[in-house]
C-alpha cells in the first residue's frame, strides 16, 4: 500500500502544470520546514533501539511517511509545480547518481572473497584498519568498506567485544580513508565536477589527513591490544602458523578499475547534451556513467561464482535499506537545503555569519566545523556544495587564494561525515551488514558518544596546529 502512495504522490508532483510555478525560495522558509528532516533523523536514531522490532518490518513506510510531511506542505504552499521541480532535482540531480554508485560499489565489492587464517588480534586489525585507509581514495570508500568489512568481522567473529573494531573502521576506512581523491568520497567528487583538479586533495590533505588517521591508529592498536588482554585473546596466533591469504572473485578488481574509469570519463567528457526533465538538466554523460555503473553491477553477478557471495554472506538487504533511508533523507533535507542555499536572507542566516570575518574575509576554523557538523547529520556531499557555492564557487579561486577555505570544506566534509550513522552512506551500510552478522553496534546516540570521544580530539588539535 505505501509503495502505491508513493507512486500517486510521485506522479502527482511530476504531473503538475510549471507553467506559473514559483521557485522553491529558501529565504520565504522559516525553521518549522526543517521539522521533518529532524523528525526522519530521530526516528533513524531511536527506531533500531526503541521498537526494534517495528523498526525492521515498517522503517520503508515511516521513511515515506516523514517525507510526505515534507513534501505535501510544500505542494500546498508553493503549489504542486514548485515543490515538483525541487523533488525532481533532487532525484535525478543527487539521489539517483548517489546510489547507483554506492549500489555499484557494494555489488561489485561484495563479490570478492578474501580468506585465509586472519585472526582479530591487535597487529592484524591495525594492518587492515591500515589498508582500508591506504585504498580508500583509490577504490572510493564505498569500496574499500565493502570489500574488508565482511574480513575484519570473520576474523573477529570469536572475539567476546568487537563493536569498538567496527566503530573504528567506519572512522578510518569508510571515511577519513577517502579524502584523498574525487573517488574517495562523494563531497570530493562534487568539487572535482565543479572544476577542483583531480589531484589537488592528495597535494593539500595529504599530511592532515596522515596525522589524522596516525592518532586515530595508535589509539586503536592501544585499545584493542587492552580489550584483547582482558577478553584472554591476546596474540592468539598459533605458533609457527604463517599468514595464508586468498583472494577470489578477481573479475570484480577489473570491474572496480572500469568503475573508477567511467567517473573519470564523466567528469572529462563534456558533449554538450543535455535533457531538460522538469527544470533540471540531465547531462549526457551523467547518463552514459550512470547506465554502465549498472551494467558493472550486473556483469559482477553474472560472472562473480554464486558460493563467493554466499561466503560473504552477500544479501541485498543493507544496501535496500541504505536506499529507503537515504531516500527519505534526500526528500527530507530539500526545505533545509533551500534554507542554507538562501545564505544571510535565509532562516540559518546567524549560522552562515560564523564563518565570515568582520572584514568579509573567510573564516577557515569555522568553515571547518560548521562544514563538519553539517555533515554529520546533513549528509556530506550537498553540504561541502553549499558552503563551497558560499566560499564564491570559483574553483581557480578556491584552489589557490582561498586553498585554506578549500581544504576546510574537504576536510570538514569527509571527516566529519564520520560522526554519525548517516554522515556518510557507507557508515549505514557497514553498521547494517554488522549488525546483520551478530556484533552489538552501538546504537545511534551510542556510536555519536564513541566518534566524538575518539574523533574530535584530533581534530581540535588540527585547528590549532592550522589549516591549509
Amino acid at each position: 500500500m505505501g509503495r502505491i502512495l508513493l507512486i500517486a504522490a510521485v506522479t502527482s508532483l511530476v504531473m503538475a502544470q510549471p507553467a506559473n510555478a514559483a521557485a522553491l525560495d529558501g529565504a520565504t522558509l522559516a525553521w518549522p520546514w526543517a521539522l521533518p528532516f529532524v523528525g526522519i533523523l530521530l526516528t533513524i536514531a531511536t527506531g533500531p533501539l526503541l521498537f526494534p522490532k517495528l523498526w525492521h518490518h515498517h522503517y520503508g513506510k515511516l521513511a515515506f511517511a516523514w517525507s510526505v510531511l515534507t513534501l505535501a506542505p510544500l505542494a500546498l504552499v508553493y503549489s504542486w509545480s514548485a515543490t515538483a521541480e525541487a523533488f525532481v532535482h533532487t532525484l535525478l540531480a543527487e539521489y539517483l547518481s548517489f546510489i547507483i554508485l554506492l549500489f555499484t560499489l557494494y555489488v561489485v565489492a561484495g563479490g570478492i572473497l578474501i580468506t585465509g587464517n586472519l585472526r582479530g588480534t591487535p597487529l592484524v586489525n591495525t594492518g587492515l584498519l591500515t589498508f582500508g585507509t591506504l585504498i580508500a581514495s583509490i577504490v572510493g570508500t564505498t569500496g574499500a568498506a565493502m570489500i574488508l568489512i565482511r574480513p575484519l568481522l570473520h576474523a573477529n567473529a570469536l572475539r567476546p567485544r568487537n563493536a569498538h573494531v567496527v566503530v573504528f573502521f567506519i572512522l578510518l576506512v569508510a571515511n577519513i580513508g577517502g579524502s584523498l581523491s574525487p573517488l574517495g568520497d562523494p563531497p570530493l567528487f562534487v568539487g572535482f565536477l565543479r572544476g577542483v583538479d583531480f589531484f589537488w586533495t592528495t597535494q593539500h590533505l595529504w599530511w592532515e589527513t596522515g596525522l589524522v588517521a596516525g592518532l586515530l591508529l595508535v589509539v586503536f592498536f592501544i585499545l584493542d591490544h587492552m580489550i584483547a588482554r582482558r577478553d584472554n585473546e591476546g596474540e592468539a596466533h598459533i605458533k609457527g602458523e604463517r599468514l595464508k591469504i586468498r583472494i577470489s572473485g578477481v573479475i570484480n578488481l577489473l570491474l572496480i578499475a572500469c568503475i573508477i574509469g567511467t567517473i573519470v570519463l564523466s567528469a572529462t567528457w563534456k558533449p554538450g547534451v543535455a535533457f531538460h526533465i522538469y527544470g533540471t538538466d540531465v547531462a549526457l554523460q551523467n547518463i552514459v556513467r550512470d547506465v554502465l555503473l549498472l551494467v558493472f553491477a550486473f556483469a559482477s553477478m553474472r560472472l562473480t561464482p554464486r558460493e563467493h557471495r554466499e561466503s560473504n554472506g552477500f544479501t541485498f538487504e543493507p544496501i535496500r535499506e541504505v536506499a529507503i533511508l537515504f531516500a527519505g533523507i534526500f526528500t527530507c533535507i530539500i526545505p533545509v537545503l533551500a534554507m542554507l542555499q538562501a545564505g544571510r536572507n535565509g532562516t540559518f542566516a546567524p549560522l552562515i555569519d560564523t564563518v565570515t570575518h568582520a572584514d568579509g574575509s573567510p573564516n577557515v576554523i569555522a568553515y571547518f566545523w560548521m562544514t563538519g557538523l553539517l555533515s554529520a547529520f546533513l549528509d556530506n556531499a550537498p553540504t561541502y556544495l553549499v558552503f563551497y557555492e558560499l566560499a564564491g564557487g570559483r574553483a581557480l579561486e578556491l584552489m589557490t587564494t582561498l586553498k585554506a577555505t578549500l581544504a576546510a570544506i574537504s576536510m570538514g566534509s569527509v571527516y566529519m561525515g564520520a560522526l554519525t550513522y548517516i554522515g556518510n552512506a557507507p557508515n549505514f551500510m557497514v553498521y547494517a551488514i554488522a549488525t546483520e552478522r551478530g556484533v552489538k553496534m552501538p546504537s545511534f546516540f551510542g556510536y555519536m558518544a564513541w566518534s566524538i570521544m575518539l574523533l574530535v580530539p584530533p581534530l581540535i588539535l588540527l585547528s590549532l596546529i592550522g589549516i591549509g
